[in-house]
């Protein structure tokens, strides 16, 4: 959730300032790595125009770690942190964040958990008390979590009402059967409805530690100095006993699966494709590559025969979601369900046109222009230059990465890019979800 923000002069300025790339150059810019004696990881860039801080501490837990029967309980324990702890309640807190104007931020997901902060550098003090407080002393009172999950269960029969979202379950699904990751963030209702009290406390005393998080601090800060605030804080949290490692998940598509779900909608809702990649396959650079060309631009296969040549749907996209321990691919579009089957049976044209016909080298040279040139938006703001520093620990890569990524992106040549389609496409074995009004869509089984 996101706690009240007061709206300030320089709330703008709070959001993400603009940074300048020249002094994102090197990695020497970009930020110093510490690992602290309890295993937290502590990266920081210091960025000293604008006197703001940006912090995204990143956890290493998501609803990957939902145990069975247990689906939601990941989301649940990070939603209910910002509740009360056992020295502030709920309002209290998000006062105390409101009087000095910053935002916080708990963003639960399928791998990892991040919870974001941004203040002023004059508040740092109080924002990292907070911080602390929140993570490491949550009350989870019995009340608070009946009421959270009662929220959350709203939300997720609004959902139902969504075929957007509705077709996009129903693909993760298909994609991954009973594994966590088959369900929604969220949860699922009767699961929700078997969490306790107790399997909040536990999941929360198992999957937050040090030994898990990754500090990533961006701004108007001293590297010694943050360190030391840093190790007053956070220097006692202790990781408890080992934890087994996550096992990795690779959704194996051995026919083609149709799930067509009945609603009374005038678009048909589509989304298709299989397994994927995980983010440290060495084809992770040629298949960004690749899917940029198919699906991922204005310009691609898929936006210029759908969209533009036929008309028959505003967006469609590809993407690759590569994750460290999941990764999967999909298409995804809206169209009428009188044209849905023709839309579907266009895009599995252009997944065989990828992988049977050799792209031109001036296509490709623009395709690489467009990934390299595109990447100082990425570090354009604090927030996201924290972002990309959780993200760089979290997958290993290195804080050389900005340096490398364009020698690595122009490194792909049109070879590669025909092999990784050939090698991880696949127009015979998909799982294809609709949500449409099947008298009219009539999408073949």
């Amino acid at each position: 959730m996101v706690l009240p923000i007061v709206r300030r002069v320089f709330a703008a300025v709070l959001a993400g300032v603009i940074l300048g790339t020249a002094s994102l150059a090197s990695a020497a810019a970009l930020g110093q790595r510490e690992a602290l004696p309890n295993g937290l990881v502590l990266v920081v860039s210091e960025q000293h125009a604008v006197p703001i801080v940006a912090i995204q501490l990143l956890l290493r837990t998501g609803s990957m770690d939902d145990p069975r029967g247990k689906s939601g309980l990941a989301n649940l324990t990070a939603q209910l942190l910002s509740q009360g702890t056992t020295t502030r309640t709920a309002p209290q807190i998000s006062e105390a964040i409101e009087f000095i104007g910053a935002s916080l931020d708990i963003e639960p997901g399928l791998e990892t958990t991040t919870i974001t902060l941004s203040l002023l550098s004059k508040d740092l003090d109080l924002g990292l008390d907070l911080l602390a407080d929140v993570l490491l002393n949550p009350a989870f009172r019995a009340d608070d979590v009946k009421r959270k999950v009662e929220e959350i269960k709203a939300g997720i029969k609004r959902d139902q009402e969504d075929p957007s979202i509705v077709s996009i379950q129903a693909f993760m699904k298909a994609l991954y059967g009973a594994h966590p990751l088959g369900n929604p963030v969220e949860g699922v209702e009767a699961s929700l409805d078997t969490v306790t009290r107790d399997d909040v406390v536990g999941f929360h005393a198992k999957y937050f530690r040090p030994d898990q998080a990754i500090f990533a601090i961006v701004g108007d800060v001293s590297e010694p100095d943050l360190r030391a605030r840093i190790q007053a804080r956070f220097g006692a949290w202790q990781a408890k006993g080992p934890l087994a490692a996550a096992a990795p998940v690779s959704p194996v598509i051995g026919q083609k699966v149709v799930k067509a779900i009945q609603r009374d909608v005038t678009q048909a809702n589509i989304n298709l494709g299989g397994g994927g990649i995980r983010r440290d396959n060495p084809d992770y650079y040629a298949v960004q590559v690749m899917n940029y060309l198919l699906g991922g631009a204005f310009s691609s296969y898929l936006i210029a025969t759908i969209r533009d040549e036929k008309g028959w749907a505003y967006d469609v996209s590809s993407a690759f979601s590569a994750r460290k321990l999941s990764g999967e691919f999909g298409i995804s579009m809206q169209t009428k369900n009188e044209v849905a089957d023709q839309a579907i049976a266009a895009a599995l044209a252009q997944v065989r046109r990828m992988r049977d016909t050799l792209v031109d080298e001036q296509t490709l040279k623009d395709a690489k222009a467009y990934l390299t040139g595109s990447f100082p938006l990425r570090l354009d703001t604090s927030n996201k230059v924290a972002g990309l520093l959780a993200s760089i620990e979290y997958f290993g890569l290195g804080l050389d990465y900005p340096d490398r990524y364009a020698e690595w992106v122009n490194a792909v040549t049109v070879a590669d890019v025909q092999r990784v389609a050939q090698k991880y496409l696949d127009p015979n074995k998909y799982v294809l979800a609709v949500v449409a009004d099947l008298k009219t869509a009539n999408i073949r089984e």
